[in-house]
């Protein structure tokens, strides 16, 4: 092990098939959006999927959460003995993503060791939570991965690396490994497996990065799935006791590395979207919470909205959040645990605006972080209020490709 935490690892990839069935967004995209998962279940068909392999977020509300689990499960354990994967020992992967707006985003696939990982707040690991962890959150997936014979990981960490020592030399990589259209809008796809010269050049650049900085990956995406390795790992370590952490495959996570200063990563901001309630409520609220809040455009955070009918913006003044995510979210959190209300996290304007003009439903919409404050915020007031930014658009996320066991 480098004294980075990152490695190679032993790389579960389909062995013949459909690779535009196969890829399937992350799970935890268009929640709200039965539809597109309706459509991707009609895209993959009989094929082997990774769909047959994961559960999207958006089926948990049909309930019979335990038995989809149960066949998700057995489904691995079948795709191992039928030779479904192929599996590439000692590998990295280099990753060139085209996005749905034609940028090329690039990656670097290979694992973290999470005894490098720690999510709790004033964390000073190597790998840091961008956002805050919900605690609450994590035992569900714990418990949907603790039977899992592989994990698909849409799991993206960032390194800040402005000259690119790490991931530009690996464009001279010459075995393909994959390459396709994604299925969606999600763009395309091609990866590369990494020589041994290479490997060991974009591991000696990641040392460097870590002689030099107190923080070297920041969790960009997928920290809850990240939060919910490192607590089972924290179970099997203590179930089979002093020494197993050397030998345990759960003390790793298949991982993609990206350079925060990739032309083609993009912050975008994650709206919240509130159901079954009085907008013109939620708003009075808001304006209770924060004295001195006022309609429209003013000096302070600027939080624009949309319900039934209406749409405008309304200004708090003298904030105390440093973002505007973090004034909007403290109340937010109020409101719901008062309330008992739904709320969702939804990428983009237009679904956002169409869903919280729904009737008995509000959208507040938020302004983009700048993607430079984000290692500085990190180190320097810990992690930021939890769904503070997106990487890019809901169909350009991690499509799950990669796996890798972890019995």
């Amino acid at each position: 092990m480098s004294k980075t935490g990152f490695s190679s690892a032993n790389i579960l990839l389909p062995s013949a098939g459909n690779y535009e069935s196969w890829a399937v967004v992350a799970c935890d995209q268009f929640t709200s959006q039965l539809d597109y998962w309706e459509r991707v279940e009609k895209n993959v068909g009989d094929n082997t999927s990774t769909l047959r392999i994961i559960l999207p977020e958006a089926l948990l509300s049909e309930g019979k959460t335990e038995e989809k689990v149960a066949k998700i499960n057995e489904t691995m354990r079948e795709y191992l003995a039928s030779g479904v994967f192929t599996e590439h020992e000692d590998s990295m992967i280099y990753l060139e993503r085209v996005q749905s707006d034609g940028k090329v985003r690039k990656g670097l696939i290979g694992k973290i060791d999470l005894e490098e990982y720690d999510y709790s707040v004033g964390s000073t690991s190597l790998v840091r939570a961008t956002e805050g962890t919900v605690l609450d959150r994590i035992p569900p997936r714990v418990a949907i991965r603790r039977d899992a014979a592989v994990e698909l990981p849409h799991v993206m960490l960032l390194i800040d690396d402005p000259e690119d020592t790490v991931i530009g030399p690996l464009k001279n990589a010459d075995e393909v490994v994959y390459d396709f259209d994604l299925m969606e809008g999600g763009g395309h796809a091609k990866a590369w497996l990494l020589n041994d010269e290479l490997k060991n050049g974009a591991s000696a650049a990641l040392e460097a990065l870590a002689d030099k900085q107190p923080l070297l990956f920041a969790v960009g995406d997928g920290n809850h799935s990240l939060a919910s390795a490192k607590a089972l790992y924290e179970e099997e370590k203590a179930k089979f006791g002093p020494g197993s952490e050397e030998t345990l495959p759960s003390r790793y996570a298949l991982v993609e590395i990206v350079n925060l200063y990739d032309t083609a990563l993009e912050f975008e901001p994650i709206h919240r979207v509130i159901f079954g309630v009085d907008p013109v409520a939620v708003l009075d609220g808001l304006k209770a919470k924060y004295p001195g809040t006022t309609e429209g455009k003013g000096e302070g955070h600027v939080i624009r909205y949309a319900y039934e009918g209406a749409e405008g913006y309304i200004t708090v003044p003298n904030p105390q959040a440093q973002l505007e995510v973090g004034t909007l979210q403290a109340y937010l959190d109020e409101f719901i645990k008062e309330s008992g209300a739904e709320i969702d996290y939804v990428h983009g304007d237009e679904i956002t605006i169409e869903l919280g003009q729904k009737p008995g439903n509000i959208a507040f919409l938020l302004p983009a972080m700048d993607k430079g404050d984000l290692f500085k915020s990190v180190i320097n007031d810990g992690a930021l209020p939890r769904k503070t930014f997106s990487m890019g658009h809901a169909e350009d996320k991690r499509y799950y490709i990669e796996a890798r066991k972890i019995k």
